[in-house]
């Protein structure tokens, strides 16, 4: 997964543990019921996965200036407003417990296998590279444009449940 995409899954995440519906967080309003879980969610990735304010920004629908400012206002938020801290506590262990239930490769043999097991495989026509980060191990797969999307989603089907990074080159 790209960091785009955690950042959606941590946005779903926020919304389901708030009870507020997929997507709101990109809504326009500033009510308080939005806007909070909406600061949460931008704290999270930045702190936990070092996310870039541009990503968050735009899956939030805000321009770059307001992640700042949700960085700026982050411990004066935590300590003095009880709404923002029980929501920030409640995503960030519901975040880090599920970030930890990820599975890991013990060397880059058992990563080859199950790639290899799940039909994903080097193209004999190599014209752009599918990177596979997981933990130390880091694999580079050669595919053609016609097989690209297949690929590509066979690796994000086959590493689901896999903490993994994708990258194509």
């Amino acid at each position: 997964m790209n960091t785009e995409d955690n950042f959606k899954n941590l946005c779903d995440l926020t919304t389901n543990l708030v009870g507020l519906p997929k997507g709101s967080l990109a809504l326009k309003t500033r009510k308080t019921e939005y806007q909070v879980p909406r600061m949460v969610a931008a704290m999270i990735s930045r702190l936990e996965d070092k996310t870039h304010r541009d990503i968050i920004a735009k899956v939030l629908d805000r321009d770059r200036t307001s992640v700042n400012h949700y960085e700026r206002c982050h411990s004066s938020n935590y300590s003095s407003f009880p709404l923002y801290r029980d929501t920030f506590n409640k995503v960030f262990n519901a975040y880090t417990e599920l970030k930890d239930a990820k599975l890991t490769f013990i060397d880059l043999f058992n990563l080859q296998e199950h790639l290899r097991k799940n039909g994903i495989h080097d193209s004999s026509k190599h014209q752009t590279t599918i990177r596979i980060s997981t933990g130390k191990f880091k694999i580079a797969v050669n595919v053609s444009y016609k097989d690209f999307y297949n690929q590509l989603e066979l690796c994000k089907l086959a590493l689901q449940n896999y903490q993994h990074e994708i990258e194509v080159i």
